[in-house]
């Protein structure tokens, strides 16, 4: 913004680099360039200052699909003043000169100028496709529809206006349609979660099942080989049993024999034997050997 210096009659205006100041006299351009210093009389000069570096504004529109649905788009939108006399000629960019001030609110008005053009754009594109489609695709190829239609449009150009960039940063349709539309995906994933859920179940019930059935094939293999020692140990019990008494059978019968009816003979002569034997019956034993 300038700064003017009213002393008496005169007055100094000073303004910056990034304005562009035009000095009318009698209804012509007596001076104008970017930060200009000079004197002049305010009884009988104008002064238009208009800036020239890029102004940002700020974008939303709220439209409707081809399906009736609600979309809201946000962004921003970057301008600048191309031909300043031109703009100057079409906008009141006067001074006050004892203020320095704007008479009136350009930027304003250059603002709604180009909000209107934006939105009018930004309809047409909302109301070629279905919100799906408009989701689907995102919010750049409107961006790029917005820039053209603003780069080609004659309203801008005979007022002296270039837009610089558009920027959108979202583009989404109600917070109701917004929820509809993430219901089925959050469900299709709550499924699969799900679905992890029971296959862990099943693994860790599979896994217990295996492990269950080898503890029972090893209590089995166990109770097997067990019997196998109970039979071996009393098949050794036996023949440890029988062993011994042939070993005591053995052993009582180391002095001498046993006859059929189990009494034993002792050993010594005939004639030892004969003499044990009572008289008659020896001599009867005797003679029958005689004969």
């Amino acid at each position: 913004m300038a700064s003017i210096k009213n002393l008496g009659f005169l007055a100094q205006l000073r303004s910056d680099a990034s304005n562009h100041v035009i000095r009318y006299r009698s209804g012509k351009v007596k001076q104008s360039g970017r930060g200009l210093v000079f004197w002049f009389r305010p009884e009988t000069a104008s002064i238009a200052e208009l800036p020239m570096d890029d102004r940002e504004m700020a974008i939303f529109v709220k439209g409707r699909s081809q399906d009736f649905q609600s979309v809201a788009i946000q962004g921003t939108l970057t301008w600048h003043v191309a031909d300043p006399e031109l703009l100057a000629s079409r906008v009141d960019f006067s001074l006050g000169l004892l203020t320095g001030a704007y008479k009136s609110e350009p930027i304003q008005r250059i603002e709604t100028r180009l909000a209107g053009l934006v939105n009018q754009a930004a309809l047409q594109y909302l109301a070629q496709g279905s919100v799906r489609a408009l989701l689907d695709a995102g919010p750049e190829p409107l961006r790029h529809q917005l820039e053209a239609a603003l780069a080609n449009d004659p309203a801008l150009n005979e007022i002296g206006i270039a837009v610089t960039a558009v920027r959108l940063t979202n583009l989404a349709p109600s917070s109701e349609l917004e929820r509809a539309l993430q219901t089925p995906t959050f469900e299709a994933l709550q499924q699969k979660a799900d679905q992890a859920t029971f296959e862990r179940r099943a693994l860790a019930v599979e896994k217990e099942r295996a492990i269950a059935e080898n503890e029972l094939a090893n209590r089995t293999e166990l109770a097997r080989r067990e019997m196998l020692l109970i039979t071996q140990e009393a098949e050794n019990a036996r023949n440890r049993a029988t062993g011994l008494a042939e070993a005591q059978q053995v052993e009582a019968g180391g002095g001498g024999r046993a006859d059929p009816h189990g009494r034993e003979c002792q050993g010594g002569s005939g004639a030892g034997a004969d003499d044990d034997l009572p008289g008659p019956a020896a001599g009867g034993y005797a003679r029958t050997r005689r004969a």
